[in-house]
């Protein structure tokens, strides 16, 4: 299947590897910036078969693969994705889909009309601790759900800023939710029914005042089932990452998962006593190297499956839409003093410059 990335900064390598490990066959790697390419081919010692761009446009024209990762800044993502979804490309698009409602739904309806396949690339959905946790919640061990949380506490200074203008600015990124903190928020929405009716939500910016959003939010979350969730993301934890957690606390069970991206768990009580936590926490336990963990490579091979099998990715733009809309209504709430209704349709970062 030919393969093709674009954008080769940060996040990149996890994507290289997994085109790698999953025998992809890489036909052109793109950016803007043609250093952060050669970066990756000595790196990963890559073929000079590979060709190189520097423009997407012409990349899809002269490669047509069938297969196209998108890692450049957020705010990017949806106009390459409509191009490559106009392309007939199947599509990995890097979180968040997008950053705002109106361009994801685009990105739906396009992908729908082409018959294409979207994923939206929440890695963590494929840790070992989450798939386990999964499980849990589908097999309803937990009972009647009452509330989960979500905890991001990591770190972010100056030179992270630095080293790409585009962070933390509200028309190519958004503050510490929407970059660092959507993957837990993904996770926290979905273990706990999807359906949201209301959220109210405070956000600021303490400690970074050369960005223009928040490096702190806080938000309470009314799901539809009768459940409740709290968020709570920072990149102002001194002096390194600490922890990413998500708690899951229901009528015969409590979950917690835990480490620098929720890949252990931590706590594992049931009622049924089906199985023994200690083994459990010994089984479900992985220790990544970065906050990125080991889940690129698990959804490349599923989004080829899902491909091959025409079926819908397991994480799909459907669910990229949905970690984008609460992070949005959080947003929003924030800003208007007033809690907000879901579902929404039209919100976007855009809408929230000039904050601070």
């Amino acid at each position: 299947m030919k393969y093709a990335l674009i954008g080769c900064g940060r996040i990149s390598v996890n994507h290289v590897a997994a085109a790698l490990e999953n025998e992809l066959e890489i036909v052109a790697l793109c950016d803007i910036i043609p250093e952060n390419i050669e970066d990756k081919f000595k790196k990963f010692q890559l073929p000079e078969t590979i060709r190189r761009y520097t423009d997407y446009k012409i990349m899809l024209e002269n490669e047509k693969p069938e297969l196209v990762a998108i890692a450049t800044e957020s705010g990017k993502h949806a106009q390459i994705a409509l191009d490559c979804i106009q392309a007939n490309c199947n599509l990995i698009i890097e979180k968040p889909i997008a950053l705002s409602l109106e361009d994801a739904d685009r990105i739906i309806q396009a992908s729908e009309e082409k018959g294409v396949k979207v994923c939206a690339c929440h890695q963590n959905r494929f840790n070992k601790s989450i798939q386990k946790i999964r499980e849990a919640v589908e097999a309803k061990r937990l009972g009647k759900l009452f509330h989960g949380t979500a905890h991001i506490r990591w770190n972010r200074g100056a030179d992270y800023y630095t080293q790409a203008p585009w962070r933390g600015t509200w028309e190519q990124d958004g503050g510490a939710l929407m970059n660092q903190c959507i993957h837990n928020i993904d996770l926290l929405r979905w273990m706990m029914g999807d359906d949201i009716t209301e959220v109210v939500g405070f956000t600021d910016r303490l400690n970074h005042d050369y960005i223009e959003a928040e490096d702190l939010g806080l938000a309470l979350i009314r799901f539809s089932n009768g459940s409740y969730g709290i968020v709570e993301g920072t990149t102002n934890i001194y002096p390194q990452n600490l922890e990413e957690t998500l708690y899951l606390f229901g009528e015969k069970g409590t979950i917690k998962a835990g480490g620098k991206s929720v890949n252990i768990i931590e706590e594992w009580r049931f009622q049924d006593g089906l199985d023994d936590m200690e083994e459990v926490k010994l089984t479900y336990h992985e220790n990544p190297p970065n906050v990125y963990g080991f889940g690129h490579n698990p959804l490349y091979n599923d989004v080829i499956d899902s491909i091959k099998e025409n079926r819908q990715p397991y994480v799909d733009a459907y669910a990229g839409r949905r970690a984008l809309e609460l992070v949005l209504a959080i947003y929003k709430a924030a800003y208007t003093g007033q809690s907000v209704k879901l579902p929404m349709k039209d919100c976007s970062t855009i809408n929230f410059k000039g904050r601070f």
